[in-house]
């Protein structure tokens, strides 16, 4: 037979009112009473309707979340990891766009009208211009970024983003101090407009190598199927090997690391690597990278979200998470 509230408000020993509130506004519910709750429904295999619930806050009680590329890339994971975790325990559901072209870009925002059943919009990771803030801003609901390109200037609520310009200067610094000037860049052709911290990380690197007299050399691949066997082949053909090599991100620099060695280098002695993110096996391979915490991350962005959406204010609307160097064994001075 079905649980019912009241069968819940007796085994938690609280009022039925209670019950009601902590799964529909756990904000007035002491954890200590909403964690009793939480047991007794579980025992009794029991959840409060959706819809009910909907109806009672007045709120769609679900989240788009605008994201570039792909889902699998180990940022993007992190992050829905993270944003899930948050959200899912308030009772919010996430729907996630892909913007993984200029077409279904515009799709999106073609259709915003009529997807005015959210109660926030995130942003992640690319850059939005005037008009399509002014399209979002007619939902009437928070703009929260993550990694977004000037949220306070573009009208953005709230936002949080990894600190690139330090962190591309910290690899740019570290390569340089272990005296390597043949610098190859690795990087990907993702649309800026639609990946805009990755730029931003490529610029920050280049203009720091070159205020100390470095002019690292680019090489470009795709996002598809062999891309690094592409840019392997880019090196190879080349008149001569850098003696380091920056990557645009670890999902790069892991994977190359491999096929270099295939191909009879040896890491570091014979060319230094550094990634970015340090992302999964980083560790394990004992990959010298820049570190973030996109899980980290995307738990400031909830919790802004969630406040925002309470209309609570914020004491630091717009907060930048530090990178850090994390130096290991692909890394190394260089030999003469």
């Amino acid at each position: 037979m079905k649980s019912s509230i009241q069968d819940v408000a007796q085994l938690a020993h609280v009022s039925i009112s209670t019950v009601s509130r902590s799964f529909t506004r756990p904000d007035l519910v002491s954890k200590a009473t909403r964690d009793k709750v939480m047991k007794a429904a579980d025992e009794l295999n029991f959840s409060i309707s959706r819809s009910a619930a909907a109806l009672k806050t007045g709120r769609a009680l679900r989240i788009a979340v605008l994201i570039s590329g792909r889902l699998n890339l180990w940022f993007s994971s992190s992050i829905m990891e993270g944003l899930n975790e948050s959200f899912h325990d308030q009772g919010y559901d996430i729907s996630i766009y892909q913007m993984s072209s200029a077409e279904e870009r515009r799709a999106f925002f073609d259709m915003l009208p009529v997807r005015r059943n959210v109660d926030a919009v995130i942003v992640i990771s690319f850059d939005i211009d005037s008009n399509e803030i002014r399209q979002l801003r007619s939902v009437d609901v928070p703009i929260i970024g993550i990694n977004s390109s000037l949220p306070e200037e573009r009208g953005f609520n709230a936002a949080v983003r990894i600190d690139d310009k330090q962190g591309s200067e910290l690899a740019a610094r570290h390569l340089i101090t272990l005296g390597h000037r043949d610098i190859a860049y690795i990087r990907t052709d993702r649309e800026v407009t639609l990946h805009f911290s990755v730029q931003g990380r490529f610029d920050s690197f280049m203009t720091c190598c070159k205020s100390n007299g470095v002019e690292p050399r680019v090489f470009v691949t795709d996002e598809g199927k062999n891309n690094i066997s592409k840019v392997v082949t880019q090196l190879l053909s080349s008149d001569h090997m850098p003696t380091a090599i920056a990557c645009q991100e670890d999902g790069i620099a892991i994977p190359l690391l491999f096929q270099l060695e295939r191909n009879g280098f040896t890491i570091p002695n014979d060319i230094s690597i550094i990634g970015y993110d340090d992302s999964t096996y980083a560790r394990d391979l004992g990959l010298t990278t820049i570190r973030q915490t996109p899980v980290e991350m995307a738990h400031e962005a909830a919790r802004m979200t969630l406040a925002l959406i309470d209309k609570q204010p914020l004491d630091e609307p717009f907060k930048t998470f530090p990178a850090q160097l994390i130096v290991r064994s692909t890394t190394a001075r260089l030999r003469h």
